[in-house]
């Protein structure tokens, strides 16, 4: 196969699947991983993808922001140990808050049954699944339901979150890098975020590797406001002290 011949699959990839992966591309058309990064810097230099951590991103697709329903069927291993990870970091007893979001889902989903938690959610599908759950106070934060991620916003959510103070925050993000924070599509979601994080004690950021290196439009924190990054272990070495050296530990499940 000709270099043009894999660049144009590998962009057309990136358009139907919002993202590549380097080393899958390197076993899917059996060339080493440094001709595909040599493939992405050259539709980097044309324009067409964005390069991240791990991959790249189509350019037109840098402020998208998929459903729900979409990013809940994406890398869910990896947000099955992620989640599993985290519950180190809840507490024995008190309050907690839990992000919306897929993977601070998976967090929500395995909470221990033999203690007892107040957990605080802006997340309709957390929300509906803690509450059955008769070891957990739940505390549903109100305002506008975005459909797209299920999270409620703006003025409501944020009167509530002035008045509520956590043990931790579970925080979740669309994109961590060291040059720029954490970052979301959606300013409205960026504002409840940062609510969040200045109603706890301690916060943990909840993301996997592919949301490393990846920036977006609403700036809500820095890496040295969270206490904890808690990832896959698709997150490489260097890049995992890299994040470390701006403040949080870094957990990789």
């Amino acid at each position: 196969m000709y270099a043009e011949e894999r660049q144009q699959l590998i962009r057309d990839r990136a358009r139907a699947q919002g993202r590549v992966d380097v080393a899958a591309l390197a076993a899917e058309f059996d060339v080493t991983p440094e001709t595909v990064r040599r493939d992405l810097t050259v539709l980097e230099r044309a324009g067409l993808l964005r390069r991240v951590h791990g991959g790249a991103i189509p350019v037109e697709r840098l402020g998208f922001e998929p459903a729900f329903a979409t990013r809940d069927t994406v890398l869910t291993a990896e947000k099955e140990r992620i989640g599993k990870a985290a519950l180190a970091l809840v507490p024995d007893e008190g309050a907690i808050l839990i992000d919306a979001g897929s993977t601070t889902g998976r967090l929500a989903e395995q909470l221990p049954s033999d203690r007892e938690l107040t957990v605080v959610t802006n997340s309709l599908t957390i929300a509906f699944t803690l509450s059955s759950r008769s070891n957990i106070t739940l505390m549903l934060l109100g305002g506008r339901l975005r459909s797209r991620t299920l999270a409620a916003v703006d003025r409501w959510a944020l009167q509530a979150l002035a008045d509520t103070f956590v043990e931790v925050a579970f925080v979740g993000t669309n994109g961590v890098s060291v040059e720029r924070g954490l970052t979301t599509p959606n300013t409205a979601e960026a504002m409840i975020k940062q609510a969040m994080i200045r109603s706890a004690r301690r916060t943990v950021l909840l993301a996997d590797h592919t949301k490393v290196g990846n920036d977006h439009f609403a700036r809500f924190g820095s890496l040295a406001e969270i206490d904890s990054f808690v990832t896959d272990d698709g997150l490489d070495a260097q890049t995992a002290q890299d994040i470390e050296a701006s403040g949080p530990t870094v957990i990789r499940a």
